[in-house]
């Protein structure tokens, strides 16, 4: 996810991370519960945990509730989701 859509991860920390104000982000971890990101307010990195809509049960179901969260914070900020203009 981080070598593939850095601006994905920033979108999905501003508005569902609570970082508004984050400059950069980066998942670090997650679990079934969860992802973890690394995020720059500021110029000092915080740690954000971000939950799943339902708990993870398969691999494949990341990728779905990653872009789930990704059109969700491009709705809560008022913007155009990449490859949708």
């Amino acid at each position: 996810m981080n070598g593939d859509h850095p601006e994905d991860t920033l979108v999905i920390c501003r508005a569902l991370g609570g970082r508004p104000e984050a400059t950069s982000a980066r998942m670090t971890g997650l679990d079934r519960e969860g992802g973890d990101y690394a995020v720059t307010v500021d110029g000092t990195e915080e740690t954000v945990r971000i939950p799943w809509s339902a708990p993870l049960t398969e691999r494949a179901q990341i990728r779905v509730e990653v872009v789930r969260m990704y059109q969700e914070a491009c709705a809560a900020l008022g913007t155009t989701p990449r490859g949708q203009h």
